[in-house]
């Protein structure tokens, strides 16, 4: 079979998407920051909601863990379940779940009904970035398709730069409460613009083979014959390894800045903004690249990241080196993300929704087994250092993976 993506639009349209910037993109986006805000502005609400609930910390942290795992189970479920629905309509029912959740998190009374608005707004996190990346794709050249991608996920990571501290200081100062109702409110101006901005003419998903029904006319076991190609299943463990290597290092990473770097607690939150500069950089470059060459691109992101989590592993007792590995881990870890989501999507051929959408649980994955593998290697008086070095194997093997799989794919 072929491995390109050959995106789908009107022969009137070419030119004009080849020139500029589809207003849909920026919609997408937009839905991007109110999703990427809902999943990490809670960390730093936790105190205030573990108050306000009377739970410990280690419950209160189940809000995070709970909505982690809802993304994968999501991500594959929902997505499955509407293959056979035209995709801007299904992009519209999960924003609509996506506030409703949100919704309920703000006026949630008990610790019970605020979970059920984690899980509820997360169901819809994996199958949204999933769909979301096919219809982003299709509404550009192929020469564009992993910038038009990247530019979805840069609403993630500006959520991360800009909308986590935003959002922690308005929790601070009006209450958690206000933090999830101004999140509904995002969620809301996301679905009118998904509903005036995203053309409907992307429904139909092209195809590597260029039949593009196909995946509308065969649905579920369409998007399930995705799986019998192998490099779909290479393309799955080179995301849980590469991305889980990167946040293993990121889940401890207050502890190393505290502990061996020695910055004070309350520059923590400060210093995370120069990680999430370097999400937002690498994930836009991270796309540029893929569109020119994706297996290049992803095998020199991951050595590069390797190499810079082993440089951090030994420097992490300067604050100077310190700040700039922050930096670029966060760089060239999220420059990874859009060469991986081209990357099973092309090898999916004419079914490419369902696999985007395990792309995205094998993300949430591989954060799992990277903050799993970190604390164990914490827990056996390894030192907080010993989270980057367990990250950097993780890294090490998704280059690995990687090469294989083009070894044995040529």
């Amino acid at each position: 079979m072929t491995t390109s993506l050959a995106p789908r639009h009107d022969t009137s349209t070419t030119a004009t998407t080849s020139r500029r910037l589809p207003l849909g993109l920026l919609a997408l986006a937009v839905g991007g920051f109110g999703i990427g805000l809902t999943e990490f502005v809670i960390a730093g609400l936790l105190p205030e909601v573990a108050r306000d609930f009377e739970v410990t910390e280690t419950a209160a942290g189940w809000l995070i863990s709970g909505y982690a795992l809802s993304v994968a189970v999501g991500g594959i479920g929902l997505t499955l379940a509407a293959a056979r629905l035209p995709r801007k309509h299904v992009l519209l029912g999960l924003m609509v779940l996506f506030i409703v959740g949100n919704l309920l998190s703000a006026v949630g009374t008990s610790y019970a009904v605020m979970m059920t608005g984690r899980v509820v707004a997360a169901l819809c996190h994996g199958a949204f970035f999933g769909i979301g990346s096919v219809v982003a794709a299709g509404l550009v050249s192929k020469d564009r398709a992993a910038s038009a991608i990247a530019l979805m996920f840069a609403g993630l990571t500006t959520a991360n730069v800009l909308g986590v501290p935003l959002g922690t200081l308005l929790g601070q100062a009006y209450g958690w409460r206000s933090t999830f109702w101004a999140i509904t409110a995002i969620g809301v101006l996301a679905l009118v613009a998904i509903a005036a901005l995203v053309p409907a003419s992307v429904n139909a998903r092209p195809s590597a083979t260029g039949d593009d029904d196909a995946s509308e006319q065969h649905g579920i076991r369409h998007e399930l014959s995705a799986f019998a190609n192998r490099q779909v299943w290479f393309s799955l463990l080179v995301t849980v390894l590469g991305f889980g290597g990167m946040f293993g290092a990121f889940t401890y990473i207050a502890f190393t800045l505290t502990e061996v770097s020695g910055f004070a607690s309350s520059s923590v939150p400060w210093l995370l903004v120069l990680f999430g500069v370097g999400l937002f950089v690498g994930n836009l470059v991270g796309g540029r690249a893929a569109n020119r060459s994706v297996p290049r691109t992803l095998a020199t992101v991951l050595a590069l990241l390797t190499i810079v989590m082993v440089g951090f592993a030994l420097t992490a007792q300067s604050q100077v080196l310190t700040l700039l590995s922050l930096v670029l881990m966060g760089a060239f870890g999220f420059a990874t993300v859009p060469g991986l989501q081209l990357r099973i999507m092309t090898y999916a051929g004419s079914a490419p929704t369902l696999a985007s959408g395990a792309n995205i649980a094998a993300f949430n994955v591989g954060n799992a087994l990277g903050a799993w593998l970190g604390g164990v290697t914490i827990a056996a008086g390894l030192g907080y250092v010993s989270t980057i070095w367990a990250g950097a194997a993780m890294a090490a093997a998704a280059l690995v993976t990687l090469l294989v799989a083009e070894r044995v794919r040529s």
